[in-house]
């Protein structure tokens, strides 16, 4: 059910994405971009944007405490390929939600942009930046027990939301959204008598193993687009050992990735594999078209194996998902 398709991919082998959508502030996105979580290492953030880009990418996909914006931003100064041509997404992190405005200058700053196209709220769960030491908002301050210092009787998401709603405004990110937001997250976000803006995307983990078909169609009529991190299912990749997508890859001569990615696009939202290998960046790019058949195998996986979320950090006494 996507928001709307300008393009779509019709052929039967792979080829490079062409599928974009609209977000609901009219901007079009590309439905395949790059995730870069866990690129740190030395510079294999750089070198992953500059693959990427290089390969046909136009949607880069980063965040704050991911510690690589100065990586990206600097591969995207240095890829050659007009800045306007390319989507930048990044996140305000946890210890900045009392100042958004503050964390996307910190942001921006990093990553050597004038703007990011779209600036999003990690988490729906506020750390306690009194906690911060050495002025470290990138970072995860702990209580004396060992759990993570959430502020959560003085501060939420809502407030924090009805200040990046104000944003856009200065010109420095063009739209807004959030991340790991359930459905009761976002009707309290919409409901809020402050709340003036509609979230454009909301990041979340969607894989065959974890479809989210609840979250899609209800997002998909709030005018929200989903985006998919961890599409293969996160840390090497355990969705690629389905036997319903190993069989499907062989049938159609693809690697198994390209029938994951496909099987999100057509759903009708974003998805963003991560690699840092060049090669399979460059594969994980192209999609193809499957079938209603193939697409109701893929569909099957979690009904037949059960639902299992990967990404769970540990966020008492807040619970996200729910």
């Amino acid at each position: 059910m996507p928001t709307s398709i300008a393009k779509h991919e019709k052929q039967m082998s792979a080829s490079n994405s062409t599928t974009t959508f609209k977000l609901n502030t009219g901007a079009t996105i590309s439905a395949v971009g790059l995730g870069t979580w866990q690129s740190t290492n030395e510079n294999e953030g750089y070198e992953a944007v500059i693959a990427a880009l290089k390969a046909g990418y136009r949607h880069i996909d980063t965040a704050a405490i991911y510690g690589n914006e100065g990586q990206v931003g600097k591969a995207i100064n240095d890829s050659g390929v007009p800045r306007e041509e390319i989507f930048v997404t990044t996140k305000l992190w946890s210890t900045q939600h009392h100042d958004p405005a503050a964390g996307l200058n910190d942001s921006l700053k990093r990553l050597g942009l004038d703007y990011v196209d779209l600036y999003l709220m990690h988490w729906p769960v506020t750390l306690n930046p009194r906690s911060i030491k050495d002025g470290n908002f990138l970072s995860i301050p702990l209580l004396p027990d060992g759990k993570r210092d959430v502020e959560i009787d003085t501060w939420d998401y809502v407030k924090t939301w009805e200040l990046m709603q104000e944003l856009p405004k200065t010109g420095k990110t063009r739209a807004v959204g959030v991340s790991n937001f359930s459905i009761n997250n976002l009707k309290k976000v919409l409901s809020s008598p402050g709340n003036k803006v509609v979230p454009a995307v909301n990041q979340v983990e969607i894989h065959p193993l974890l479809p989210q078909e609840e979250l899609l169609e209800w997002c998909h009529s709030k005018g929200i687009l989903l985006e998919a991190y961890s599409p293969l299912g996160s840390t090497n990749a355990p969705i690629l050992t389905e036997p319903v997508l190993i069989n499907l890859a062989k049938k159609h001569g693809v690697q198994t990735a390209q029938i994951v990615i496909s099987w999100h696009v057509q759903r009708g939202y974003i998805v963003l594999p991560k690699s840092v290998h060049a090669e399979r960046i460059q594969a994980n790019f192209k999609t193809l078209k499957l079938s209603d058949e193939e697409m109701r195998e893929i569909n099957n996986i979690s009904k037949e194996k059960g639902e299992r979320r990967i990404v769970q950090p540990h966020w008492e006494p807040f619970v996200p998902f729910v």
